[in-house]
């Protein structure tokens, strides 16, 4: 390099020239270097890590396993689940399979230790289908179905845990709500009354009085008639219990009543 300041000279506008561009060469190189070299070990340039499935993991185990893969976490979110025990991983973000950089950090929701409650939605008086139906859309479950005598098929009580429960109180979501239901018969039995010769309206009266339910069986043709009672099933002084059904075949005073099916 001497021979090139020989040539030129140090001090003279040659020589700086040649210094500046050296120094710039050198500079260049150096950024190269850092660049292209010692910044991609450095940042494991390149490297990436497969994020592993964590949910349903307890808290607890995440800062050794995610640890000894180079990964962190933080809660960010907390739901209830009754599926899950508390404090499990619910959701991670990235998902799993995810490639992310050594150290990155999970974002994770975890399952609450006390659930959320909801009140007992009103079920008494209606069907136990409807009851299921709305247990569910209230995050509660339908546990045990106790029938009693009643005359008509609906719920009559309901029950948390054994105990009578009333609707608007309170309870944990996913909580097992029984009920009390009427079979729609009564406990007791009675002689029916004998209808036949008995216009129709006088025997519907009758048998929606006595919460009988009633079947009507029509015979021949009614029209510009007042019908009466030709048979009835069961038959007059028979017993039946609140609920049972009471069939009736009608028609004009004088038809001929249907025989029974053999």
């Amino acid at each position: 390099m001497n021979f090139i300041y020989k040539k030129y000279g140090r001090n003279t506008l040659g020589g700086i020239l040649i210094s500046i561009l050296l120094a710039l060469i050198i500079i260049v190189v150096l950024i190269v270097i850092f660049f292209f070299s010692y910044l991609p070990r450095a940042t494991n340039h390149g490297e990436t890590i497969t994020v592993p499935n964590i949910e349903g993991m307890q808290i607890n185990q995440l800062d050794d396993f995610l640890g000894s893969k180079d990964l962190r976490f933080e809660v960010n979110d907390s739901s209830y689940s009754s599926e899950h025990p508390p404090l499990a991983v619910l959701k991670q973000y990235p998902h799993a399979g995810a490639k992310v950089k050594e150290g990155r950090k999970i974002f994770i929701s975890v399952n609450r230790i006390n659930p959320p409650t909801v009140p007992v939605p009103n079920l008494v008086d209606g069907s136990v289908v409807n009851a299921k139906a709305v247990l569910q859309s209230n995050e509660l479950k339908l546990g045990r179905i106790v029938e009693v005598p009643g005359p008509f098929n609906v719920v009559q009580e309901m029950k948390y845990k054994g105990t009578h429960i009333e609707p608007n109180v309170r309870v944990p979501k996913g909580s097992v709500i029984d009920l009390v239901v009427m079979s729609g018969h009564g406990s007791s039995s009675f002689d029916v009354t004998d209808l036949v010769g008995q216009e129709f309206e006088d025997a519907k009266f009758y048998i929606l009085g006595a919460n009988l339910n009633l079947d009507v069986e029509l015979v021949g043709d009614t029209v510009g008639t007042t019908p009466v009672v030709l048979k009835q099933k069961p038959e007059g002084l028979e017993k039946v219990k609140v609920g049972d059904i009471v069939t009736v075949w009608i028609g004009k005073a004088g038809t001929e009543p249907p025989e029974d099916d053999d």
